[in-house]
Formats: structure tokens, C-alpha cells, sequence
């Protein structure tokens, strides 16, 4: 049974913080690993990030990532204060666990796919450098979290 991404296979645990800094420290401490670099979303010119299919241009976030296990990442994410889920979450919820991951190929299927299973589409975009893209479903209803597929685009 493939399921409705088309894999079970976990790539990311998602986290929001309000300060990328001190929550990166604590979780490198607690992890007993280096305090990995803070990196932002990139450009809206590559991202072309959208939150209910509308642009957000002025939307971005700091980002840092653990590598836990091959294939498996915690990242951490601090929105920017504009219009995105990252804010939204942050505003409604507060800190914490954000979204599960899972790495796919065709990501226009794969919306499809979830929005026909009942987990809308909220935001999408492409990696700040532009080598893969991203989308975030709202899954809390049946999964009790977002959903994030993640498309690395082939060099080739």
C-alpha cells in the first residue's frame, strides 16, 4: 500500500521557535552535537512562496537543522512576522512541534493527493536556493500536525 504521499518514509520533524538562536543551542546541547548554522528561506524571487495560493513575498523565516540520523533532520524554524503557516502556528499555538516530513517526487500528484484525502494545501514554495520545493497541508485534523512534502529536484 503506498498511502496517500506514496511513502512512509519520515525525512524531518519540524519545530517552531520564537528565537532560532537560544532554541538552537538548547537543542545542540541536548543533542550533544555542534550548534548547526542559521540559514534563511531565500529570495521571494526563487521561492515564490504562497500561503492559500495567494503570493507572500514579504514572508520568510531563520532556519537551522540538526542531521539526527542518515535521511532524518530536526529543523527549527523562526518566522519572520509576516503572513505564512510558520506565523500562523507560531500566533495560534506558540512554540512546538510543527510538522512531519516526508520526501517525494512529483509534488503536483502529491498535492492532489493529500487535498483529496482532506489535508489542504496552505503553503508552498521552492528551497531558497532553488534546488527543490516544498508544501505544508494542514493535516491536524486527521494526523493532529502539518504534513510537509519536500522535493529535491534531480542535478542532472
Amino acid at each position: 500500500m503506498a498511502g496517500v504521499l506514496g511513502t512512509s518514509t519520515l525525512a524531518q520533524v519540524g519545530f517552531i521557535v520564537r528565537d532560532i538562536e537560544t532554541s538552537k543551542k538548547v537543542f545542540a546541547e541536548f543533542l550533544g552535537v555542534e550548534v548547526p548554522p542559521t540559514v534563511d528561506g531565500g529570495p521571494y524571487e526563487v521561492s515564490q512562496a504562497t500561503l492559500r495560493g495567494e503570493p507572500i513575498p514579504e514572508s520568510n523565516c531563520n532556519m537551522a537543522f540538526f542531521n539526527i540520523a542518515p535521511g532524518l533532520q530536526i529543523e527549527l524554524i523562526q518566522p519572520n512576522g509576516k503572513p505564512s503557516a510558520w506565523q500562523e502556528y507560531l500566533d495560534e499555538y506558540g512554540e512546538g512541534m510543527h510538522h512531519l516530513a516526508f520526501p517525494v517526487s512529483d509534488t503536483e500528484k502529491k498535492v492532489s493527493s493529500a487535498e483529496a484525502f482532506g489535508m489542504p494545501c496552505i503553503q508552498r514554495g521552492k528551497y531558497g536556493d532553488g534546488s527543490g520545493e516544498y508544501a505544508y497541508f494542514d493535516a491536524r485534523k486527521q494526523l493532529k500536525c502539518f504534513i510537509e512534502t519536500l522535493e529535491s529536484y534531480s542535478k542532472g
